[in-house]
């Protein structure tokens, strides 16, 4: 398996998040690797479930089993869900 690329790391940080510290940035960034993981489960999930062409080849097989992982990477580096957020948020415990 490869090992998948840190799409956290060019992530943008919600304003609140900056504003927040260090602490909550580190927090957010686990967040949204949790996120991530979360993301590429759900979507290898949903491929398991639709059938492929019949009698395709080991590249096709081989970028097909890649999909789900790019697709994760890409909405993460995007800002991801919002689940990251919603967690950190959650989780504070410096506010009231």
């Amino acid at each position: 398996m490869i090992a998948p690329v840190d799409a956290t790391a060019g992530a943008a940080l919600p304003p609140e998040i900056r504003a927040a510290g260090k602490s909550a940035q580190e927090q957010y960034r686990s967040a949204l690797a949790f996120e991530r993981v979360l993301l590429g489960q759900v979507t290898t999930a949903m491929q398991s479930t639709i059938g492929g062409p019949e009698g395709a080849g080991a590249a096709t097989e081989a970028y097909k089993n890649m999909l789900p992982d790019t697709l994760a990477d890409a909405v993460i580096s995007g800002g991801g869900l919002g689940l990251a957020s919603d967690l950190v948020r959650a989780l504070r415990t410096d506010r009231p």
